[in-house]
């Protein structure tokens, strides 16, 4: 049953969420407060079988909740140090989802410098591990503003996650290892399932259309069969996502806290 009352912040948990539905047994990793709140949502209702760990060392047979912990006990069920996790990366068995600064039409992403590599006009914290995580395991993308300044015209300015492009791989390159999941921003659900591995939208959030998303985008836009409003949360999720944000951090990650369901002149308002 869906609910009317409820945030952008939490219809981006939630369909963040599905972006690990059907992964099995992988090691479920969600990079800041909305990415971590959808990869817990799916642990603690359709997806059971992810593995989660305390950020620390541990394995969790539960979602360790979000912000200061308090009285709460996390519930361990195995060793997971730095190694183990890479064990993971290096096989595959790990589906994150990351916030690039830019991402291009071959799904190619960028966290590392905006403008010239030698002269840039800002420069982040460097690639860190995504080169080799995008090429051995599946990634997803959290964009919390979506513009042509993420979704860019042309090539992302450095490619620190791999994508789709044909002229970056060559024959001794094993492209099928690594993969692509969805895209979730403030406007709508992306993936890269169309054709030749191009951008579509799956999903569109309440008052926003098809044309306001590709105004925001660089590149040309697909969708798909029968295109329909991206799912409101239920009242079950919503207090599954109380109990994992006890402190209310869900609030603070989106500008203004805007609603879930807004109009359409309400959207970049």
């Amino acid at each position: 049953m869906s609910n009317n009352s409820f945030s952008l912040a939490e219809l981006m948990i939630v369909a963040a969420s599905e972006a690990w539905r059907g992964s099995g047994e992988v090691l479920a990793s969600g990079l800041g407060i909305i990415p971590r709140l959808g990869a817990s949502l799916a642990k603690a209702t359709h997806s059971p079988e992810l593995l989660m760990t305390d950020s620390e060392a541990f394995l969790v047979e539960e979602p360790i909740p979000v912000g200061p912990r308090g009285d709460y006990v996390p519930k361990y069920s195995g060793y997971m140090p730095f190694e183990r996790v890479f064990d993971c990366v290096w096989h595959g068995r790990r589906h994150a989802m990351v916030g690039p600064t830019q991402i291009d039409r071959w799904a190619q992403s960028n966290l590392s410098v905006v403008g010239d590599y030698k002269n840039p006009k800002v420069a982040m914290l460097g690639v860190r591990g995504l080169p080799g995580n995008s090429i051995n395991h599946r990634n997803s993308f959290f964009v919390p503003h979506h513009s042509k300044r993420v979704f860019v015209e042309g090539e992302v300015d450095m490619v620190s996650g791999v994508g789709f492009k044909p002229e970056r791989w060559n024959s001794s390159m094993r492209s099928d290892l690594m993969s692509i999941g969805v895209a979730v921003t403030d406007l709508c659900v992306m993936d890269f399932d169309g054709p030749d591995h191009s951008a579509r939208v799956v999903s569109l959030h309440p008052g926003v259309s098809f044309e306001m998303v590709q105004e925001n985008t660089g590149f040309p836009l697909g969708q798909v069969v029968g295109l329909s409003e991206t799912s409101h949360p239920t009242a079950e999720q919503l207090a599954v996502i109380d109990k994992l944000d006890p402190h209310g951090l869900r609030h603070k990650q989106l500008k203004g806290n805007p609603p879930g369901i807004r109009k359409p002149e309400e959207v970049r308002s």
